[in-house]
């Protein structure tokens, strides 16, 4: 399975909702505002591809590979806001929706950088 920009919203959403408790398909659908079938495939993609596992009550819950994927996303998402909010002084409301476009397609080297750069800064 190809990481798409659409995957990563899956991993990362269920990622994040699990830290409040169970998450099921209908939460997911919720978070992103997509509709219950294309949760329904998206789901039965990230199982085949071995991202995801469902339970029999409904119950998503991340891989060791999912949860591996989900973790890179999530912090690469969280280092770009901060980069943006702090080293940019953009409003941390546009830094997150602009982290969350950034995220997939900046490469690795830059994506390296920014963080070494931010660290530079927030350590002085």
């Amino acid at each position: 399975m190809k990481i798409t920009e659409s995957v990563e919203n899956y991993l990362e959403t269920i990622f994040t909702l699990s830290k409040s408790g169970p998450v099921r398909s209908i939460d997911v659908a919720n978070a992103l505002n997509y509709s219950k079938p294309s949760v329904s495939r998206a789901v039965s993609n990230l199982k085949t591809a071995g991202y995801i596992t469902m339970h029999s009550d409904g119950e998503l819950t991340l891989t060791e590979l999912g949860l591996q994927r989900a973790n890179f996303i999530a912090h690469r998402h969280e280092m770009i806001t901060e980069f943006l909010a702090k080293v940019l002084s953009i409003d941390p409301e546009t830094a997150e929706k602009d982290a969350c476009r950034i995220e997939h397609i900046i490469s690795e080297e830059t994506a390296v950088k920014m963080e070494e750069y931010l660290n530079s800064v927030v350590s002085e």
